[in-house]
């Protein structure tokens, strides 16, 4: 009797493990889609880097594109507009940050932010010839008054924070790669 009981013992233990060995592989085969729907699509991937030609921005002009569905500004930056860039008192700043901290070094006539304000997301006026830039020659937001200087630092208004800084890249230097 004893050995009948251990004969079905080990049945009883190989049925348990291929009934969770099938259930397993079941519920693998049906989540995979469901996890599978999370990634990007490939249009959302193709957007995740974009590759921008730089050579004909004049010094004082500034173009726009479009990165992961946001704006981003990039400007060329004159002397002048770097000197008032550095000559700011960090204190005097909300959300202090030095000008070499936002721009890469080699090419300090450059500036690119997402260009969108961190008060509500709005989108700051400044990047079209003779459009306003607000009191420190940078960008103006409409929405709420928020003013940003030549380095993209938040000087006044709402705004808590600097506009954002995107991961970029000089391929050479006629190209940056955002992203």
């Amino acid at each position: 009797m004893l050995m009948a009981s251990d004969d079905t013992q080990t049945r009883r233990d190989f049925i348990v493990l291929t009934a969770s060995a099938v259930a397993g592989v079941g519920t693998v085969a049906a989540t995979w889609p469901l996890i599978d729907s999370l990634n990007p699509s490939a249009d959302v991937l193709a957007m995740a880097t974009v590759e921008v030609d730089i050579s004909s921005i004049e010094p004082g002009q500034a173009i726009t594109v479009k990165w992961r569905g946001k704006p981003v500004f990039i400007r060329r930056r004159t002397e002048k507009e770097i000197i008032m860039a550095r000559d700011v008192n960090l204190a005097d700043l909300p959300d202090p940050q030095t000008d070499e901290e936002r721009i890469h070094k080699g090419h300090e006539e450059w500036l690119v932010v997402i260009g969108i304000c961190t008060h509500l997301g709005c989108v700051p006026q400044g990047q079209r010839t003779g459009s306003a830039r607000g009191e420190y020659g940078g960008w103006f937001c409409p929405c709420h008054g928020s003013h940003y200087d030549t380095a993209g630092r938040i000087r006044k208004g709402p705004a808590p924070k600097n506009l954002l800084i995107p991961e970029y890249s000089f391929l050479d230097n006629s190209v940056i790669r955002i992203g």
